[in-house]
């Protein structure tokens, strides 16, 4: 029997902070290795096998939750690309709240600090890579995002198929 594919969670954006960073990747992202929308990730593996389980704690946690912003911070290298950095206490506890729920079934890369951030450039060479930070810094001022709810994805080598949307409670 197979091994169902893994699973990613994202954290929604409101619609207008969504639309600047998509409009972003598919600006700078090489086109063809772009093969899904921005996002912000939360994690990066979760077992396929314990889908079920997996959407409930999501759901619970999107339930009891309200939207909340987020601080777009700056800019930071990947080396080979660029992302954006975000900041919010409130998707902190969300992840660490997770990460202890899902603590046994975490991979490494799902175990690491977790620094909120939205490539908007990747797999390009690293004089390109410094050269569209170093654009993108010069006109750079921090604004806010909203944060309205979860997206679980299967993950099965090219473009992620979305199982749900979980929308925090009060959302509009």
């Amino acid at each position: 029997m197979d091994t169902p594919a893994p699973l990613i969670l994202t954290l929604q954006l409101d619609e207008r902070s969504f639309a600047f960073f998509d409009e972003q990747r598919r600006r700078y992202f090489p086109k063809d290795r772009n093969f899904i929308p921005a996002h912000l990730t939360l994690f990066h593996a979760l077992p396929g096998e314990q889908l079920e389980t997996i959407q409930q704690d999501i759901d619970a946690c999107a339930s009891g939750r309200t939207p909340f912003s987020l601080e777009v911070t700056g800019l930071r290298s990947l080396g080979r690309g660029v992302a954006y950095a975000l900041a919010s206490p409130e998707v902190a506890e969300l992840r660490r709240h997770l990460a202890q729920t899902w603590n046994d079934w975490l991979k490494p890369q799902d175990r690491q600090n977790h620094n909120p951030h939205v490539t908007v450039q990747n797999k390009v060479d690293p004089t390109q890579a410094r050269a569209l930070l170093e654009d993108l810094r010069e006109t750079f001022q921090p604004f806010q995002a909203q944060a309205v709810g979860l997206e679980l994805w299967w993950y099965r080598g090219g473009p992620w198929e979305l199982v749900k949307t979980f929308a925090f409670a009060g959302r509009a």
